[in-house]
């Protein structure tokens, strides 16, 4: 009898024991399918969110980001990116910008009578924002502002041997003009046929037609630098063009352009919005072969560039190479190289060539820049019964240094310095000296690199 109770005993509690289990078994499940369903949840709900905000270039859903230039114009895709962020249900924002507050000073020993000195601070400051419409389209805008006009006055900051556009109706000459206070408000739509091939159109006013290499304040290779290269006239000088209308087709790693644009470059005015004209037209064709390297050739017609000469029309071809390294964190090494052409009628082509390279370790960057350009009697505004009718070729060779001293909430504060060479022919020494040398130190305001 005992030991039918004890067996009995034993069956009874073995049933409890399991029908516990199987309970607790059955709460286990309810909640792991709970936590399954609040997965499943959140990652539709992460998957909706990255659907929504197309972290993409901005001509295009399937290139990176790091590929975006200036205009429509590629970097590579290696490229370090410096700005913020912003983000919304739908849209994706992001800002950029540069300020150098400085004391430059041109021919600094005073050999000749074209330098000059000045308290500055050149600047820009982008804003611009993208979204997808449906499954295959991408909008886009980008708005640029510049404060030149009054941190620069109208007749810019001194730069021996710069040349381009005009102030109270003479040219600037051994002068950086100031950019316009709206250099860039455009909107692009792009559709993508699939993930290699896709169609841009572009409007601008202003804008930034297909032409020439990424403007130099957005190349990596010069941000630390707050000169414009002396050829900014033969590369980038319609990057602020009021009216342009650009049409672009990718395939996989190649895109090529044609734009219809207004040739004559901002008038003395930098506050206002000049007559768009579209009297003018450019080809491009861009081709990354890698993520290190941007290449592009283009060529421009340009009708009557510049406000004191009317009847010239430029004719312009660009060939380029932008190359980006990546070493590490914060570790980079970026170098421009390019070629460029004008010519205009019954007068022999004028050259530039510029090679470009900035090294970054951490808070400390190093950067130079070399150009040859040459230069007519007119460009130069010199008496031609006295210099002839020939081209003069100008040497600059610049070194500098940035390091950052402060890094605050996103922006970043450097220190820096800048020494100029320049040589010329011997002709031009009564004007600037024997080999001229400028120099300028500066406190550089930007933002921190995007993480990737």
């Amino acid at each position: 009898m005992n030991i039918k109770i004890s067996l009995f005993t034993l069956l009874l509690f073995g049933f409890a024991m399991g029908a516990s289990a199987q309970h607790e078994m059955h709460m286990m499940s309810d909640s792991s399918k709970k936590d399954t369903t609040q997965m499943d949840h959140s990652m539709h709900h992460m998957k909706g969110m990255q659907t929504e905000v197309p972290m993409s270039h901005a001509y295009s859903l399937n290139l990176p980001m790091q590929r975006n230039g200036s205009g429509t114009a590629w970097l590579p895709d290696a490229s370090p990116m410096y700005g913020l962020m912003f983000h919304s249900k739908k849209w994706m924002y992001m800002l950029h910008g540069n300020v150098a507050l400085r004391y430059t000073k041109q021919d600094v020993a005073d050999k000749g009578s074209r330098g000059g000195d000045k308290f500055d601070a050149p600047n820009w400051f982008m804003f611009m924002g993208q979204r997808k419409v449906g499954q295959k389209g991408l909008f886009h805008f980008s708005s640029m502002l510049s404060l030149d006009r009054f941190t620069e006055g109208g007749a810019g900051y001194p730069l021996l041997f710069q040349t381009g556009e005009s102030w109270k109706g003479q040219p600037l000459v051994d002068r950086q003009h100031p950019h316009d206070l709206f250099s860039e408000l455009s909107v692009a739509y792009t559709y993508a046929f699939n993930k290699k091939s896709d169609l841009t159109l572009y409007l601008g006013y202003p804008g930034e037609p297909a032409l020439g290499s990424v403007a130099f304040m957005h190349r990596p290779s010069a941000l630390a630098n707050p000169d414009a290269p002396i050829s900014h006239h033969w590369n980038d000088g319609t990057h602020i063009t009021f009216g342009v209308a650009t049409i672009g087709y990718r395939y996989d790693k190649v895109k090529i352009e044609a734009s219809s644009f207004t040739g004559r470059e901002p008038d003395e005015n930098r506050l206002d919005f000049d007559k768009p004209r579209f009297d003018s037209y450019s080809a491009r064709l861009s081709y990354n072969p890698t993520k290190n390297w941007a290449l592009q050739a283009s060529h421009g017609w340009i009708k009557s560039p510049e406000t004191l000469h009317n009847d010239e029309n430029v004719n312009r071809t660009i060939v380029s190479a932008i190359y980006a390294l990546p070493l590490g964190n914060e570790k980079n090494l970026n170098a421009t190289a390019l070629w460029g052409l004008n010519k205009t009628k019954d007068h022999d082509g004028e050259n530039a060539v510029l090679l470009e390279g900035a090294y970054r370790v951490k808070k400390l960057s190093l950067f130079t820049r070399y150009e040859h350009v040459q230069k007519s009697v007119e460009e130069l505004n010199l008496n031609e019964a006295i210099y002839g009718h020939d081209a003069f070729g100008v040497n600059a060779l610049s070194l500098g240094i940035n390091y950052d001293i402060l890094n605050f909430n996103k922006f970043r504060t450097a220190l820096g310095a800048q020494v100029s060479l320049y040589k010329t022919d011997v002709a031009l020494d009564q004007l600037y000296g024997k080999n001229p040398v400028g120099a300028q130190v500066f406190i550089r305001i930007y933002p921190n690199l995007m993480k990737m």
